[in-house]
């Protein structure tokens, strides 16, 4: 009997015209970013699951530390099980100021099993020049875990190798930049260069303060601070960041063929064309034929495998588009199909190909 599996195509149905967004939410001011930090250290208290001791760097870091707190010992038949190397990185705001906690992102180095129960020590955290701006130090956690028996057997859940520690950095030092700018000229940077956005926010801006903005670009707006809001700049500011700007979007459709899956924006559409679709299956199965000689002879027992193939085609399933104008169409026309969600990958494609998809594909 032949089982049918059931799939579901997952579409991303936007509206058909975007809504208006808050300028907090598609642009930042220039000078207010994040800062990437990172640290090598040393997570101990582990079950018997960190490094062994071909992790040569594991077993340096532990006695140079241990050497720091005025412990000697011996090199030869040092085992560190029960600590692992690791990698410590960080994204914080460089308006941060001294104090101010963040989480960290712990990944091992070595050939540890489980980071499981670890806690990673103190740790000093650079920036790209080397310069130290924050420590991290604290419990983590990998949200899973990673069991293995003596016998070989192992009971996993999740990745135990990588783990993260809630406000386990603080920083020491003020990090550089954090300024929006002067009193009196601003920067706004665009997260998705778009000329059309730029456009817009500069229009949204001078609709409330008037010639205040100028799109010097598809990245970046100039605004001038009215001389009344020169005095309260974070005032100022803050009301820029609740406008509301229309951004525009790109027709795109996106394909992950590693798990099938397709998202398609609110400007995909298609020109008139037809699709079909259809499957061949055949199946080929062993029906044993035994053949028994009769008592007291000299023959014996032989088992012929008769292999008898089986054909089955589906129906083959055609629609015709005349056009789609937005995603909810198009979405409708390919699951009248009744296909998979890979299936409509490749017809994506083929669409492409025909040149009726009026929509860039990216393929992941």
């Amino acid at each position: 009997m032949k089982k049918k599996t059931i799939y579901i195509a997952l579409f991303l149905l936007l509206a058909g015209v975007a809504n208006a967004q808050r300028l907090k939410d598609i642009a930042f001011f220039k000078g207010v970013n994040q800062e990437q930090l990172i640290g090598y250290g040393l997570v101990v208290g582990l079950s018997g699951t960190g490094d062994t001791y071909r992790s040569t760097m594991t077993h340096q870091s532990v006695i140079s530390m241990l050497k720091r707190f005025g412990v000697k010992v011996p090199e030869i038949n040092f085992r560190t099980r029960n600590v692992a190397a690791v990698m410590v990185t960080a994204s914080v705001p460089n308006l941060a100021k001294k104090g101010a906690q963040f989480d960290v992102v712990v990944s091992s180095m070595g050939d540890a099993q489980s980071l499981m129960g670890g806690t990673l020590l103190l740790t000093p955290l650079s920036d790209k020049t080397g310069k130290v701006y924050a420590t991290a130090q604290g419990p983590i956690s990998i949200g899973g875990f990673d069991v293995r028996t003596a016998s070989g057997g192992r009971v996993s859940r999740n990745h135990a190798l990588t783990a993260r520690i809630p406000n386990g950095g603080i920083v020491e030092t003020d990090l550089p930049g954090g300024t929006a700018g002067d009193s009196t000229h601003i920067k706004i940077i665009l997260k998705d260069p778009d000329f059309t956005t730029a456009n817009n926010v500069a229009l949204a801006i001078n609709a409330n303060y008037q010639n205040a903005a100028k799109a010097k670009d598809a990245s970046e707006v100039d605004v001038t601070v009215p001389q009344n809001q020169q005095g309260n700049l974070t005032a100022f500011l803050a009301t820029l960041e609740s406008i509301q700007v229309q951004k525009d979007v790109e027709a795109r459709v996106v394909l992950n063929e590693r798990t099938g899956t397709v998202v398609s924006g609110s400007n995909v559409q298609i020109s008139p064309c037809t699709i079909s679709h259809g499957s061949l299956n055949i199946t080929i199965r062993s029906y044993p034929v035994i053949s028994q000689p009769s008592s007291f002879s000299q023959g014996e027992t032989v088992i012929f495998n008769n292999l008898v193939p089986t054909v089955q085609q589906e129906e083959n399933n055609t629609v015709a588009i005349t056009g789609a104008t937005n995603v909810q169409q198009v979405a409708a026309a390919l699951n009248s199909l009744k296909v998979s969600p890979r299936d409509i990958i490749a017809i994506f494609q083929a669409i492409k190909e025909a040149g009726a998809l009026n929509a860039e594909l990216i393929i992941m």
